[in-house]
């Protein structure tokens, strides 16, 4: 191999690490297996291998879209098969950092069950459009692309596994704790603690704004602790249900962050920025959240 081929090799793997934490969290989010998401992202690898790279604009879009297709066709596999998910219990643990048995029961443990249900009750079809659009921030053109349906199709999927994903019974949580764990994030935020978020955020944690998508916990720490002035005026509230905080300006929000919680840690963080979207959705502060018990938030 010569010099100016290695060169090249090294530049497309430290790429495609850079990316690695983003497939990982899709993949999971898709199969509910994080041994059959490691194996998800390992064929991106191979396939991006097999590709000519260099003619690749859009790295992230296309290795996303290659890890929905080998997604999808494994989901369709264990359809076909009529297999339950991977029993999470049994499963081996990898090597790779959160992987394994525990995460995926992580996993299933979300707020309202919303991730269990897209697992184990949706179609292969609706179960992609509602994670990679909903989750992920996908547009509805990529998520056709990878269906092999028009958008307006991939929408109607994402919309039908939206309205079952929000008629799913919600576990029995103590309100409490969930505020003491958004106490946590905005007093690490604050403080510029690395450690301290990384304590209360799920390794596969996902931010989502209207501009994207960050993921993992590494990636999503970094971000807090770039909005340490933020942190300094924002404020607990509820986010149309949700435990989250306000950042006040002017006597209005100018933004509103509301946290999914995987048991004990956040696993979404979605962000709200655009004025007509805080302008609709129902922004109650809670002042006195963080030292209130279960009755009282």
């Amino acid at each position: 191999m010569t010099g100016h081929a290695w060169d090249g090799n090294e530049l497309l793997v430290r790429q495609f690490e850079g990316h690695r934490d983003r497939l990982r969290a899709v993949a999971h989010r898709m199969l509910g297996s994080a041994a059959e998401a490691e194996d998800a992202v390992q064929e991106a690898w191979i396939r991006l291998g097999r590709s000519d790279a260099g003619r690749i604009d859009n790295l992230g879009g296309w290795l996303t879209t290659v890890v929905g297709r080998v997604c999808l066709d494994m989901l369709r596999s264990r359809s076909s098969r009529a297999e339950e998910p991977l029993d999470t219990t049994s499963a081996a643990p990898l090597a790779e950092a959160g992987a394994g048995p525990e995460q995926d029961a992580l996993l299933a443990d979300s707020v309202g069950a919303a991730l269990l249900v897209v697992l184990d009750t949706l179609t292969p079809a609706e179960r992609l459009a509602f994670v990679l659009h909903d989750l992920f921030a996908v547009p509805f053109e990529e998520v056709s692309a990878i269906l092999g349906r028009t958008p307006a199709a991939a929408r109607q999927l994402a919309s039908r596994a939206r309205r079952r994903v929000q008629g799913a019974p919600e576990p029995e949580v103590d309100p409490a704790r969930r505020w003491r764990v958004v106490e946590a994030f905005l007093t690490a935020a604050r403080d510029g603690d690395f450690e301290g978020l990384l304590r209360v955020l799920d390794p596969d944690v996902v931010a989502r704004t209207e501009a994207g998508v960050n993921a993992g916990a590494a990636a999503v720490a970094a971000g807090a602790m770039t909005y340490a002035r933020l942190a300094g005026v924002a404020r607990p509230a509820l986010v149309d249900g949700r435990p989250g905080l306000v950042v006040p300006a002017d006597g209005r929000p100018e933004r509103a962050l509301a946290f999914t919680f995987v048991r004990d840690r956040i696993a979404v963080i979605e962000v709200v920025l655009d004025r007509q979207r805080l302008a609709r959705i129902d922004i109650r502060p809670v002042p006195d959240a963080f030292g209130a018990g279960p009755e009282q938030v």
